[in-house]
Protein backbone atom coordinates (compact mmCIF):
# COMPACT_ATOMS: atom_id res chain seq x y z
CA UNK A 1 0.00 0.00 0.00
CA UNK A 2 1.32 3.42 -0.93
CA UNK A 3 2.04 5.59 2.09
CA UNK A 4 1.95 9.34 2.57
CA UNK A 5 5.27 10.80 3.67
CA UNK A 6 5.40 14.10 5.55
CA UNK A 7 8.33 16.44 6.03
CA UNK A 8 9.07 19.96 7.22
CA UNK A 9 8.25 19.82 10.92
CA UNK A 10 10.57 21.05 13.62
CA UNK A 11 11.21 23.59 16.34
CA UNK A 12 10.45 27.25 15.63
CA UNK A 13 10.16 30.38 17.72
CA UNK A 14 6.83 32.15 18.18
CA UNK A 15 6.14 34.33 15.16
CA UNK A 16 8.18 32.10 12.90
CA UNK A 17 7.20 30.04 9.88
CA UNK A 18 7.34 26.45 8.72
CA UNK A 19 6.27 24.69 5.55
CA UNK A 20 5.00 21.14 5.76
CA UNK A 21 5.01 18.84 2.74
CA UNK A 22 3.22 15.56 2.13
CA UNK A 23 3.53 13.30 -0.87
CA UNK A 24 2.92 9.61 -1.56
CA UNK A 25 5.77 7.12 -1.61
CA UNK A 26 4.51 5.72 -4.91
CA UNK A 27 1.98 6.29 -7.65
CA UNK A 28 -1.60 6.96 -6.63
CA UNK A 29 -4.59 7.56 -8.89
CA UNK A 30 -7.90 9.12 -8.00
CA UNK A 31 -7.08 11.45 -5.14
CA UNK A 32 -9.90 13.85 -4.30
CA UNK A 33 -9.54 15.84 -1.09
CA UNK A 34 -6.23 16.26 0.74
CA UNK A 35 -5.54 18.03 3.98
CA UNK A 36 -3.94 18.36 7.37
CA UNK A 37 -5.05 17.50 10.88
CA UNK A 38 -3.16 18.08 14.11
CA UNK A 39 -3.15 16.58 17.56
CA UNK A 40 -1.72 18.26 20.63
CA UNK A 41 -0.93 16.31 23.81
CA UNK A 42 -4.12 15.46 25.68
CA UNK A 43 -6.36 16.74 22.89
CA UNK A 44 -8.31 15.16 20.07
CA UNK A 45 -7.09 15.26 16.49
CA UNK A 46 -8.71 18.16 14.68
CA UNK A 47 -8.86 19.56 11.17
CA UNK A 48 -6.35 22.28 10.31
CA UNK A 49 -7.08 22.75 6.61
CA UNK A 50 -8.17 20.82 3.57
CA UNK A 51 -8.28 21.32 -0.17
CA UNK A 52 -10.29 19.70 -2.95
CA UNK A 53 -8.86 18.57 -6.27
CA UNK A 54 -10.34 21.74 -7.73
CA UNK A 55 -8.55 23.95 -5.23
CA UNK A 56 -11.34 24.84 -2.85
CA UNK A 57 -9.95 25.32 0.63
CA UNK A 58 -11.24 25.22 4.16
CA UNK A 59 -9.49 26.27 7.38
CA UNK A 60 -9.97 25.92 11.09
CA UNK A 61 -10.87 29.28 12.62
CA UNK A 62 -7.72 29.20 14.75
CA UNK A 63 -5.41 29.23 11.71
CA UNK A 64 -7.30 31.46 9.26
CA UNK A 65 -5.09 34.24 7.94
CA UNK A 66 -1.91 32.52 9.16
CA UNK A 67 -1.84 29.14 7.39
CA UNK A 68 -2.11 28.44 3.67
CA UNK A 69 -2.81 25.04 2.17
CA UNK A 70 -1.89 24.22 -1.41
CA UNK A 71 -1.46 21.15 -3.58
CA UNK A 72 0.33 19.97 -6.67
CA UNK A 73 -2.00 17.58 -8.45
CA UNK A 74 0.75 16.38 -10.80
CA UNK A 75 2.77 15.20 -7.80
CA UNK A 76 -0.22 14.28 -5.62
CA UNK A 77 1.41 16.47 -2.99
CA UNK A 78 -0.13 18.78 -0.42
CA UNK A 79 1.60 21.58 1.45
CA UNK A 80 0.89 23.68 4.52
CA UNK A 81 2.61 27.03 4.89
CA UNK A 82 2.38 28.14 8.50
CA UNK A 83 3.14 31.76 9.35
CA UNK A 84 2.94 33.71 12.61
CA UNK A 85 3.21 30.49 14.57
CA UNK A 86 2.03 30.46 18.17
CA UNK A 87 2.84 28.09 21.05
CA UNK A 88 -0.70 26.74 20.79
CA UNK A 89 0.11 25.50 17.29
CA UNK A 90 2.42 22.92 18.85
CA UNK A 91 1.17 19.49 17.83
CA UNK A 92 1.79 16.48 15.66
CA UNK A 93 0.56 17.30 12.17
CA UNK A 94 -0.91 14.56 9.98
CA UNK A 95 -1.65 14.79 6.29
CA UNK A 96 -4.35 12.75 4.59
CA UNK A 97 -5.59 11.93 1.13
CA UNK A 98 -8.97 10.58 0.08
CA UNK A 99 -8.23 7.95 -2.56
CA UNK A 100 -10.79 6.42 -4.89
CA UNK A 101 -11.69 2.81 -3.94
CA UNK A 102 -9.31 2.96 -0.96
CA UNK A 103 -10.72 5.56 1.37
CA UNK A 104 -8.68 7.89 3.52
CA UNK A 105 -4.95 7.35 3.83
CA UNK A 106 -2.86 9.06 6.54
CA UNK A 107 0.74 10.09 6.91
CA UNK A 108 2.83 9.09 9.91
CA UNK A 109 2.78 12.57 11.44
CA UNK A 110 5.39 15.28 11.85
CA UNK A 111 6.07 17.18 15.06
CA UNK A 112 5.77 20.96 15.10
CA UNK A 113 6.96 22.69 18.25
CA UNK A 114 6.59 26.44 18.74
CA UNK A 115 8.68 27.63 21.66
CA UNK A 116 11.18 30.28 22.60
Amino acid sequence: QVQLVESGGGLVQPGGSLRLSCAPSGTIFGISAMGWYRQAPGKQRGLVADITSGGRTRYADSVKGRFTISRDNAKNAVYLLMNSLKPEDTAVYYCYADIAFQGRSWGQGTQVTVSS
